[in-house]
């Protein structure tokens, strides 16, 4: 049974820092200080993807502005992916944010994850900067 969380509770940021250690500081080798940042508080919303009770995919809702959403952090369990995890994980964020009156969708993605952001309508907006020690880049979507 798959359900989705989109709330601040400690118990929602819990399931979705378990998914952040997984994915980005033990398969990508990013440091938990750079990891967990300033971003992570207890006024942060975070999306999480539950298959019966074990969370199984994540992103964290950022504002950058009043009109732009920024999907950040998301990841997908490694056995769950391929499964359209991720692009629910964007989509519904993205959902959050025109509940909010966004208008535009803004993601610091990782250059190898471009394809994946194109076929959800992203486009390419920056050049190649580092983040976290990743090869990243800006993509942005307006959202109607």
């Amino acid at each position: 049974m798959i359900s989705i969380v989109f709330d601040n509770k400690q118990w929602v940021k819990a399931a979705s820092y378990y998914l952040r250690t997984l994915v980005f500081v033990q398969e990508q080798k990013i440091s938990p200080k750079a990891e967990f940042d300033v971003y992570d508080s207890d006024q942060t919303n975070y999306l999480v993807i539950f298959y019966d009770q074990t969370p199984i995919a994540t992103g964290r809702y950022q504002q950058d502005d009043l009109l732009t959403v920024r999907p950040d952090r998301v990841c997908v369990k490694r056995e769950w992916r391929k499964k359209g995890l991720g692009r629910r994980v964007i989509l519904e964020i993205e959902q959050q944010g025109r509940k909010n009156n966004c208008s535009l969708s803004r993601i610091h993605g990782e250059k190898q994850a471009v394809p994946f952001y194109e076929k959800l309508g992203y486009q390419v907006v920056s050049d190649d900067f580092i983040e976290d020690g990743i090869i990243c880049v800006k993509l942005e979507k307006k959202l109607y």
